[in-house]
């Protein structure tokens, strides 16, 4: 790992205090034992080869177990505790409720819990700045200083008011985009969606608003003034209720990812698994909550 973090094997024997041959020994031993080349010799210092940049990734996430291990093994004697920083997208409060706070309190003895609400694109900013530890958030990039794993897939729905929904139980892209639609602005997860869906199979799509309150958005669609393109989550009272009407957007189907996100270097909690066990637990209950809507990815 140090060879390649330093790009050249002088730098990381100066780094690790061992001679630089001693360590050139050792890393033809572990090619040797493992079959493979682990890197490009060059004039000015050492590349990894594909099998040594997997053995590298492999190599720090083996040290960050061991390194949460003993922390967490600590934690059961010494009393340690942790203030958890957890970004939440608005729809996933609409489905947990605001009594999150006090289950995360009965369920994670030595924790307390912060909620920051926002937006997806704020919370990543939010991660970036170091004022989160953790978040959920929905279609993040594959970036190399996250840490990122898919949770759940959320299907799109056309929605409208009963009186202009459609006739059918779904419909295709085309059909949804020949209404007038409410969306909200361009950094929004669910327009960049819809607008590259509409691109990549040459459709046009109807922007008659652009609303970025989800309230002020689903009171316009009551009215009959317009149609959006949003998932369950985002109106689950009023979709159930039949406030307004849902439509499975099936030619091509559309949907979100869900995620849950931290930074790749990070140091582990002292209570790491009371932490991912209710976290996981949270990814459980808005399955349940999502119904037919939502499917798990893992």
């Amino acid at each position: 790992m140090k060879v390649v973090e330093a790009g050249n094997i002088t730098a990381a024997a100066e780094q690790l205090n061992v001679a630089q041959p001693a360590l050139g020994v050792q890393i033809r031993q572990l090619e040797t034992e493992l079959g493979v080349t682990l890197f490009v010799r060059h004039s000015r210092g050492m590349l990894p080869t594909d099998a040594g940049k997997l053995l590298f990734e492999r190599a720090r996430r083996i040290l960050a177990e061991v390194e949460a291990t003993e922390i967490e093994l600590k934690a059961l004697t010494s009393g340690q505790s942790d203030h958890v920083l957890l970004g939440m997208p608005p729809s996933l409060m609409l489905l947990l409720g605001p009594e999150l706070l006090i289950e995360a309190k009965d369920a994670m003895a030595g924790v307390s819990l912060s909620l920051v609400e926002e937006r997806s694109v704020v919370l990543l900013d939010a991660l970036d700045r170091d004022q989160l530890n953790v978040s959920f958030a929905w279609n993040v990039p594959d970036r190399p200083d996250l840490e990122r794993i898919a949770l759940l897939e959320e299907d799109l729905l056309l929605v409208t008011s009963p009186a202009h929904a459609p006739a059918s139980d779904t419909v295709s892209l085309s059909e949804a985009l020949a209404h007038d639609l409410v969306i909200a602005g361009e950094r929004g997860v669910i327009r960049n969606i819809v607008q590259a869906e509409a691109r990549r199979l040459s459709l046009h799509l109807r922007l008659a608003f652009e609303v970025h309150s989800v309230s002020s958005m689903k009171a316009l669609i009551g009215r009959g003034g317009a149609a959006t393109i949003m998932p369950y989550s985002l109106a689950p009272k009023e979709l159930s209720s039949g406030e307004l009407v849902g439509r499975r957007i099936d030619r091509p189907t559309i949907t979100r990812t869900l995620y849950r996100v931290r930074p790749a270097r990070r140091l582990p909690f002292a209570n790491e698994a009371r932490i991912t066990d209710f976290l996981e637990m949270l990814t459980g209950r808005l399955l349940t909550a999502m119904g037919p809507y939502a499917r798990a990815l893992r």
